[in-house]
């Protein structure tokens, strides 16, 4: 060693004893970690926020997300319970680790959607069919106040843009419903949580036309496809109409029978020029 370095040892041993008491300094365990200084070249991995209902009762619903196949962030019931005048939420999963809520899944390019999103589910019965028709069940008003205020938590953490809030049917259209046409998304997007498209945008893009008037079918696939939806050339009639179906329960619920017609176009050109293409 330099002589003229002599002194270096004795420095850096005191600099790493005074920083011992430093809050930047970590104790864990078997090492010490120095986290005073942080890269900003880092992201998080949360991007999506994904919507479920859990089509059971609580308390099958906790068993089957708290079992060993399936598992998401949060759960909430019907009618939340109340703590101090605040509703009682069920966190089942750390939100900086992975839940398996999503499964095979699609968004904007990606793929893998459980590992880049935080996914609630809610407890509601789901649909049943009465007459040969799929028949949703309502959401609770308390129920959706508290998802507002855990959802606008979220978004602020992660800084979730409003095309990323999306249904479990958005992501995977071809296996999913939730959280159906019932849910409130127009109501939540007014709070800033979520998409919707601006009324005046849509009436202008329907040029004058009723909104039942048919249009080509994939030309209107090709705008969900721009907006983020999954869509392949080899995909089914059936398949196809999945896709518009899923679309139509988010952005015009009032009619969801997975029918390419005017109003459906227009929202999707109006929800494209305000937010962009995925």
């Amino acid at each position: 060693m330099s002589k003229g370095c002599w002194w270096t040892i004795p420095l850096l041993a005191a600099l790493l004893s005074g920083c011992a008491g430093n809050t930047g300094i970590e104790d864990r365990g078997a090492y010490k970690v120095d986290v005073r200084h942080q890269a900003p070249a880092a992201y998080s991995r949360v991007k999506v926020l994904v919507i479920h209902y859990t089509a059971g009762d609580f308390d099958t619903s906790l068993a089957t997300l708290t079992g060993h196949d399936v598992s998401a962030h949060y759960l909430i019931p019907a009618v939340p319970p109340q703590s101090g005048a605040k509703p009682v939420i069920w966190q089942l999963v750390p939100e900086e680790k992975l839940a398996w809520h999503a499964g095979i899944s699609f968004w904007r390019g990606a793929t893998r959607i459980n590992d880049t999103s935080v996914g609630v589910e809610l407890e509601n019965d789901g649909w049943r069919l009465a007459a040969g028709k799929k028949q949703f069940a309502p959401f609770q008003p308390a129920q959706i106040a508290a998802l507002e205020k855990l959802a606008r938590s979220i978004i602020e953490r992660y800084q979730i843009k409003p095309w990323n809030v999306v249904a479990h049917a958005d992501i995977a259209p071809q296996r999913k419903d939730d959280p159906g046409p019932l849910f409130p998304w127009r109501q939540l997007a007014q709070q800033g949580i979520g998409a919707w498209p601006e009324a005046g945008r849509v009436n202008f893009y329907l040029f004058g036309r009723p909104g039942w008037q048919p249009v080509d079918r994939l030309s209107l696939l090709d705008l969900l496809s721009r907006y983020g939806y999954e869509v392949a050339p080899e995909m089914t009639p059936q398949q196809q109409q999945r896709v518009i179906a899923a679309f139509q329960m988010h952005f015009r619920p009032a009619r969801y029978d997975g029918v390419a017609d005017a109003e459906t176009e227009a929202i999707a050109r109006a929800l494209l020029e305000k937010y962009g293409q995925g």
